[in-house]
């Protein structure tokens, strides 16, 4: 399955399909992670609104592809959850405790500026 990556400035954009199998999600983690330093991406969008499920293991991969991702340098938005995702996700206990989450890829690349023009702390 090809799965797109596309670049805007120094932003990552991930559109996933309805569904993805276990080593499709780790096949994902590690483009993006290989793209993030190759294009020296500052922020990372991953769309999930054609994902019909988000089951625990997804959502793993996800919250640590963010960790990744910022110990990369970059932050992570994830877009596009649905209300039945976010309803499935939430009375399963899930989170994506490492991403940002928005509504829409406008939006996203809304939050990625104004993290972004935060001052680095010292950590």
């Amino acid at each position: 399955m090809h799965l797109p990556i596309l670049r805007l400035g120094r932003t990552l954009i991930v559109p996933l399909p309805e569904a993805l199998t276990d080593s499709e999600w780790q096949l994902l983690r590690d483009r993006i992670l290989a793209r993030v330093g190759t294009d020296r991406a500052r922020g990372v969008v991953i769309d999930v609104s054609a994902m019909d499920v988000m089951d625990s293991y997804a959502t793993r991969v996800l919250d640590g592809l963010a960790r990744m991702v910022e110990l990369r340098g970059a932050t992570t938005v994830v877009v596009g959850v649905t209300p039945q995702v976010a309803f499935a996700m939430s009375q399963l206990g899930l989170k994506l405790g490492n991403a940002s989450t928005a509504l829409d890829l406008d939006e996203a690349l809304a939050v990625l500026a104004r993290l972004q023009r935060r001052p680095a702390h010292a950590g």
